[in-house]
């Protein structure tokens, strides 16, 4: 805007206009110039000079969702940590101290995936420990350089590590408090188990794929035809036929595991004679299975599942194989009688091999299945046990061909089919899981007992309760977010928070080797754990012996236990281990709650609602009885321009330190500000470069700002607000409004409002009408005129709200023109101040310049027709006549002479009429040399002979010699 105005300025009298001038470049060069901002940031502390600064005020704390410490941030990770900083950076212009304390998730699978990858897998715990700490320690290091070129402000020399001895420490002690409150209890149930990772998996670390299987419908023989006819109100079956329970299953590999059938006690069920046999079947799925075994028969009964109970069937391996022992198949299947039975597919029977199903489980136990006799073949690595008949040495999926076969040399496969269907898939290693039986450690959601509960510390509420509770007393940002995770607690089961691994920390526990008990000394055990830890990392705890801690009476009768806690329990303990803990001295006003620690936010992806947010707030309400956060914020992926998930494997990635080398990483903090967060972003490099064009819309209308209040000093050329001409008033006014607007966006933590805002702002109230109708003032009045000041007081104040508005998203460039502006300024960030106090929005002024606003559009509009057609170039060539009503032409007449300036024109008239129009005619004056209106007057001053009255005044105001025009302040 300036640039036009210097350029198109020229003659003898170019000199004596007020030009803008100001240091403030036009080109960002942000590629070049943020790594020094950065450095400097870094160099002179800013982070903790702003800590000092605000010591005392209210306290915000965000703490941050621990990133995991492994490979390369991507712009996920960018999009989480921008959003973050700039929450922080507008809670800290509002006056809070706001802290950033950033942290890294260390233990866990993915780094021992990676140790293992290139040192093998047969690394002694040790060694596994000591090459993933070296691993995770460099990842770190990585990635926060990464983080910082970013913006981030944060503590970056003290962050948190879960790896850190003292946190490692801290999350003994918060499970330690957790078995104290009743919850955490030892059992055998089926659990995710990943083959890949060697491990149970927590209901967080499963996503769903397509799989491909066999289904498999399998007859199982009746022990007893005679009982099963009876049951059914039959004398007997037909004459040499045998009777089968049919079930169906897509999961061929747990057959050799089935130990019982289940029906549903309310359900019809037929028996059903045909060629190959008599077939008991659901009801009302007797014409559907029959198809599909490619049979006919008829219905000889029916009965409900009531009447099924205590009938026995043989494994469909019965007579297969002779071998004895524990897996051989010469066992009987009971039925028995189960709710979760539908009749919607399948044969309304189903097979239970209670080691690989949860409800299997259940159901057999609850029938008297003792715990010792549930068979579980599949080995850790999902290979079948040696010693299991038929199948011992296979892979369980490469098996299923094998079994199928024999089922079918056998005469008990009905039917198979190849489908496609959704399936649990091991978040990590994106390969397939199984429910698996193993003795895990819990922690329980519902009533029941735990170990070593401490006498009067269990709460009255379940877990699941308190939770639930907890969840209703939590701001969510969007409000989506509330349902998503109150479902997820509603049906989630108990929370196993083992895992059969090195790197983690440890449980532990000593275990006898007959009975399976803990020690009786188990919780002053773990205490003095978290002390050998804090000292020495877990590594420590693993140097340990048996001896070393019970002495040599006990230890000879118990094991000490190899499992770690899984890796959401690090992470979800942070509230304990990091704001009370290892970081409690950041927060010495506020975070502690009188209940312990309590986040104002935590922020991370809609996929935590099942990791960090669940974890957290499990831990919480097990320690503490209520949430650690007061309010959720989520934001969505990063995807491409059609909307696919950006990855590696299709190549659509944006990188941001490629974008931040090429284009600045401001461009990527306003990407991340400008898009809604609720939903998925989207960015490619078209999307991009329209941020670009944003970035220079608004940095130009900040350096036309600078320009034009660079001779501005407030302390001695500021002017009263009630001598500031009107359209100043309302501009002053109107960056009221907008100012309230946008930090009641940023209380609600939204930015892409702001963003939007902030570019109609530059472009429409200040580009298109303000600024321009200023021009004239600023540039041809006296330097010192109370017209020209009165512009640059309203500027100055706009400038200084506006910064403060992009500071938090726009950071480099705020901080770029900060100095620029706030010359007397000592403390050198504008991150020191706070959002700049503006008179209060005059409603009355505001409908009123509004009103003048639309008058002046339509004036715009018969200009431009007119330019079109050649009659007029500039506005300044042209003359307007109004005709307004009553309330429209007081309106216009209160401006006075000012409302040629408001119109950009060089005269206007206004006429009473009944409807508003605007007539042009191109102005017979004489143009003005110096200021380029047309004037009757130029020509009038023998000195200036080519310039107008007006300018000829404001000479000489300048040069002390006469008095400049005057313009009107009511």
């Amino acid at each position: 805007m300036a640039e036009k105005n210097e350029n198109a300025s020229g003659g003898a009298y170019r000199a004596t206009l007020n030009m803008p001038d100001t240091p403030f470049p036009m080109r960002g060069d942000l590629p070049k110039r943020e790594p020094g901002w950065v450095a400097d940031w870094n160099t002179n502390g800013l982070y903790q000079r702003l800590r000092d600064a605000r010591q005392g005020a209210p306290l915000f704390v965000l703490h941050d969702g621990p990133p995991y410490a492994n490979g390369q941030i991507h712009m996920g990770h960018a999009v989480n940590k921008v959003l973050k900083d700039m929450i922080v950076k507008s809670r800290q212009l509002a006056g809070f101290d706001a802290q950033y304390i950033p942290g890294w998730d260390c233990h866990g699978l993915p780094i021992e995936n990676a140790i293992e990858k290139k040192h093998g897998r047969n690394l002694g715990r040790d060694d596994m420990q000591a090459k993933s700490r070296a691993y995770a320690t460099a990842q770190i290091d990585q990635q926060r350089e990464d983080f910082k070129r970013l913006g981030v402000l944060g503590d970056w020399e003290r962050p948190y590590r879960t790896m850190d001895p003292a946190n490692e420490a801290g999350q003994i002690r918060a499970f330690k408090r957790v078995i104290e409150r009743g919850f955490v209890y030892r059992g055998l149930k089926p659990v995710y188990w990943c083959f890949d990772c060697g491990s149970s998996l927590a209901e967080f670390e499963i996503e769903y794929a397509d799989k491909k299987s066999d289904t498999l419908d399998v007859a199982f023989e009746s022990d007893d035809a005679v009982g099963l006819a009876r049951a059914f109100g039959l004398a007997a079956l037909p004459e040499g036929k045998q009777a089968f329970a049919v079930i169906w299953t897509t999961t061929a590999w747990t057959i050799p595991a089935n130990q019982a059938l289940n029906a549903h006690p309310e359900l019809e069920y037929a028996l059903v004679d045909t060629p190959k046999g008599v077939l008991l079947l659901g009801a009302s799925l007797v014409e559907k299975c029959l198809e599909r075994f490619g049979l006919t028969g008829n219905v000889l009964a029916t009965a409900k599942g009531e009447a099924l109970r205590g009938q026995v069937f043989r494994h469909p391996l019965h007579d297969v194989d002779s071998a004895s022992g524990k897996y051989s198949y010469k066992r009987l299947s009971p039925l028995y009688l189960a709710d979760y039975v539908s009749d919607g597919d399948g044969t309304g029977i189903v097979h239970s091999a209670p080691a690989y199903g949860v409800d299997d489980f259940n159901s057999c136990v609850a029938h008297g299945l003792a715990y010792d006799d549930i068979l579980n073949p599949v080995q850790g690595n999902g290979v079948y046990a040696e010693e299991l008949p038929l199948f011992g040495g296979q892979h369980i999926w490469k098996a299923c061909p094998a079994i199928i076969d024999t089922l079918r040399e056998h005469g008990r496969l009905m039917a198979t089919q190849a489908i496609t269907h959704s399936y649990p898939h091991c978040w990590r290693h994106k390969t397939p899981v199984i429910y698996r039986a193993a003795a895990q450690w819990f922690v329980r959601m519902d009533d029941g007992e735990g170990v070593f509960t401490k006498p009067g510390d269990k709460p009255a509420k379940t877990l699941r309760q308190m939770a639930l509770e907890a969840i209703d007393h939590t701001s969510f940002y969007p409000a989506n977010g509330q349902a998503r995770l109150r479902d997820m607690i509603a049906n989630r089961p108990d929370w196993c928070i083992s895992r059969q691994r090195s790197w983690g920390v440890p449980i532990p526990f000593f275990l006898h080797k007959d009975s399976g008990e803990l020690h009786p000394r188990t919780m002053e055990i773990l205490d003095q754990a978290a002390d050998i830890v804090e000292k020495g990392g877990i590594e420590a705890w693993s140097r340990v012996t048996a001896e070393d801690i019970l002495g040599t009476a006990d230890a000879p009768h118990y094991t000490k236990s190899s499992d770690i806690l899984e890796v959401w329990f690090d992470s979800g303990s942070t509230f304990w281990h990091v704001l009370r803990g290892s970081h409690s001295h950041a927060y010495p006003n506020g975070a502690a709650h009188a209940e312990g620690p309590e986040a104002n936010l935590y922020l991370e992806g809609h996929d935590q609602h099942r990791g960090w947010f669940h974890s957290s707030l499990l831990l919480a309400c097990a320690i503490y009885g209520r949430a650690p956060y007061r309010g959720l914020l989520t934001h969505g992926f990063t995807v491409d321009s059609q909307g696919r998930k950006m990855s590696k494997s299709l190549g659509n990635g944006i990188d941001p330190q490629e974008v931040s080398k090429k284009l600045g990483a401001e461009i990527i903090r306003l990407w991340v500000a400008a898009s809604d967060y609720s939903g998925d972003i989207a960015g490619d490099d078209k999307i991009l470069a329209r941020v670009v064009d944003a970035y220079r819309r608004i940095r130009n209308t900040l350096r036309f700002l600078l320009a034009n209040t660079s001779d501005f000093d407030p302390a001695a050329d500021a002017v009263p607000d009630d001598q500031l001409l009107e359209i100043d008033r309302y501009a002053l006014a109107r960056a009221s409004e907008l100012q309230a607007e946008i930090l009641r966006h940023f209380e609600l933590y939204e930015f892409h409002p702001v963003v939007s805002k902030l570019q109609v702002y530059c472009s429409e109230d200040l580009g298109a009408f303000y600024l321009d109708v200023l021009k004239d003032r600023l540039y041809t009045t006296a330097p010192k005129s109370l017209a020209r000041r009165s512009a640059q007081t309203a500027l100055h104040q706009i400038t200084h709200a506006m910064l403060r508005w992009m500071a938090p998203f726009m950071s480099f460039t705020a901080e770029e023109a900060w100095p620029v502006l706030a010359r007397e300024q000592t403390k050198g960030s504008i991150f020191f101040e706070t959002f700049s106090p503006l008179p209060s929005a005059n409603e009355a002024l505001l409908a009123k310049w509004s009103r003048v606003r639309e008058i002046r559009d339509l004036a715009n509009k018969a200009i431009e027709d007119l330019r079109t057609e050649g009659k007029v170039g500039a506005s300044l060539q042209a003359t307007l006549t109004i005709t307004a009503g009553a309330d429209d032409a007081a309106l216009l007449r209160s401006l006075g002479a000012d409302l040629k300036f408001v119109t950009i024109t060089s005269a206007v008239t206004v006429v009473d009429g009944s409807e508003l129009a605007v007539a042009v005619t191109p102005s017979a004056a004489t143009k003005c040399e110096r200021c380029w209106h047309y004037a009757d007057d130029v020509g009038n001053h023998a000195e200036h002979p080519t310039l107008c009255g007006r300018c000829v005044g404001n000479l000489a105001e300048a040069a002390g010699t006469g008095a400049g025009e005057t313009r009107s302040i009511a």
